[in-house]
Order: structure tokens, then C-alpha cells, then sequence
């Protein structure tokens, strides 16, 4: 199963010409010394946002914080596999997530 999500979080990634998957035990992409998404071993996405975004869409998406090895990842949400059923969103929403940290101070 996490090779199977694995690649969807890929092909996601794939889609977005902007940047790329980084990390081989646990992927991520990163832009602007800021991690904005990330593949977990439970082989769950999670995509990084504002609170006030982070908020509105964890209401909207009927989702949640999202977790990496037992840690809540404050600023992330949970990408359920409800979304997952509409990849060209999922992969709107990685790109505003980019926007998003291009446009914090970078570190």
C-alpha cells in the first residue's frame, strides 16, 4: 500500500512544474528553506497552509491536522482519500502551498 500512495504522491508532484519531490526515506517537497508537503510512513499526504486556509479547509474537506511519526504537524492538513479522487485539486493545492511558503521570509 505505501509504494501504491506512494506513487500517487509522485505523479501529484509530477504535475507541478514548479518544483520537486525531495527525500528518499521521507518525501517531501520544499521551496524558500520551507517544507509545504509531505508523504508520512502511514502513506498519507499532508499539505501545508496558513492557519486561517488551514482552517476554512480542514471544514471544507472534513479532515484533519495532519501526523508524521506521532507528531501533529501544525500548519498541515490531513489529504483524505475523498480528495484523492480529484487529482487536478489535489494538485491545486500544491501549488498554492508553494505560494503559500514563497511568500514567508526564507530561512
Amino acid at each position: 500500500m505505501w509504494e501504491e500512495q506512494l506513487k500517487v504522491y509522485d505523479d501529484l508532484v509530477s504535475r507541478c512544474p514548479r518544483f520537486q519531490r525531495k527525500g528518499k526515506t521521507m518525501p517531501y517537497t520544499s521551496a524558500n528553506g520551507h517544507m509545504f508537503s509531505l508523504f508520512n510512513k502511514a502513506g498519507e499526504i499532508g499539505i501545508r497552509f496558513s492557519k486561517e486556509v488551514q482552517k476554512e479547509y480542514m471544514e471544507k474537506y472534513n479532515t484533519t491536522l495532519y501526523k508524521s511519526y506521532n507528531s501533529i504537524m501544525h500548519g498541515y492538513i490531513l489529504i483524505t482519500a475523498e480528495m484523492l479522487k480529484d487529482p487536478d485539486h489535489v494538485v491545486e493545492l500544491l501549488n498554492e502551498s508553494y505560494d503559500y511558503v514563497m511568500s514567508l521570509d526564507p530561512k
